[in-house]
């Protein structure tokens, strides 16, 4: 009786490995594990992209709008969990963030750029085609910001522009049935007339986004607020005159990143590998 019930435990921890064994085995070989780490063992500096709109949720793309479902979403919870497996990598040494955004909401860009601010590791942002608005702000949170001479770099400022529908919906037979329990409850819906009440409304939050934008640029790139605020007409700049304006601290492509990465690391270009 003894003798069997030890083949049976041995048989149960026996099957228990094998399965352990095959799960690992299966972790691996799908690349399940992959997900987990920015780095194969050999890259040390992680790539992180930020491309299209930056926001808190994703939206379904317009099926009858080609460009919309082109340009992708940048979903801020995904890229700060990217940039948290690169921090927990042993192997990763630096972090390059490749943006590509025309802008996004407020929120979403300031928890970027505040992500950027307090890693551990250095960060490079590298705007290729856009970094403005939204994306130029989470662009301020990396340690160094590189453009090309050619990239659309700023457009500091807010906008709440909508496109108003009421006298299309007047040509189409269609009347507004205002229903609301509070006065300002419906501002802004395009299907109704804007109030001098509510424009007054809007403007006031525009200015209290655009003065925290200001503020947030001039404290993220040591710049005074009077300097930024110059800047921040809204307009967007090539990389060449945002350097000259201390929006970017050099103009570049991502290979020119090597060599800040190796002086701030105290190693050699030819040991910064981009894991891509």
């Amino acid at each position: 009786m003894a003798r069997l019930l030890a083949m049976g435990i041995i048989g149960l921890v026996v099957f228990w490995a094998g399965l352990w064994i095959w799960g690992a085995w299966n972790d691996e070989w799908s690349g399940y594990n992959a997900q987990f780490y920015a780095s194969d063992g050999s890259c040390n500096i992680a790539v992180v992209p930020i491309m299209g709109d930056i926001g808190t949720i994703s939206y379904p793309a317009d099926p009858d709008d080609p460009e919309a479902a082109a340009y992708p979403s940048a979903v801020v919870d995904d890229i700060l969990f990217k940039l948290r497996i690169a921090e927990a990598d042993s192997y990763i040494e630096g972090i390059l963030v490749r943006i590509d955004s025309l802008g996004g909401t407020p929120v979403a860009s300031e928890m970027l750029a505040d992500a950027l601010k307090t890693s551990a590791l250095p960060v490079v942002a590298l705007i290729r085609e856009y970094g403005t608005s939204g994306g130029y702000l989470a662009a301020t949170g990396a340690d160094t910001i590189f453009a090309s001479p050619l990239s659309d770099v700023g457009s500091i400022g807010i906008t709440m522009s909508y496109l108003e529908n009421v006298g299309k919906n007047e040509k189409e037979g269609l009347r507004y049935v205002q229903l609301a329990s509070a006065p300002f409850k419906n501002y802004g819906d395009p299907n109704k007339p804007l109030t001098a009440a509510e424009r007054e409304l809007i403007e006031r939050d525009l200015k209290i986004y655009h003065d925290e934008f200001v503020k947030q640029v001039a404290e993220n790139r040591n710049m005074s607020v009077e300097d930024v605020a110059k800047l921040a007409d809204g307009s967007s700049m090539p990389g060449a005159l945002a350097l000259e304006n201390g929006l970017i601290d050099a103009l570049g492509n991502q290979d020119s990143t090597r060599e800040w990465f190796a002086q701030e690391l105290g190693i050699s270009a030819t040991e910064i590998e981009f894991c891509e």
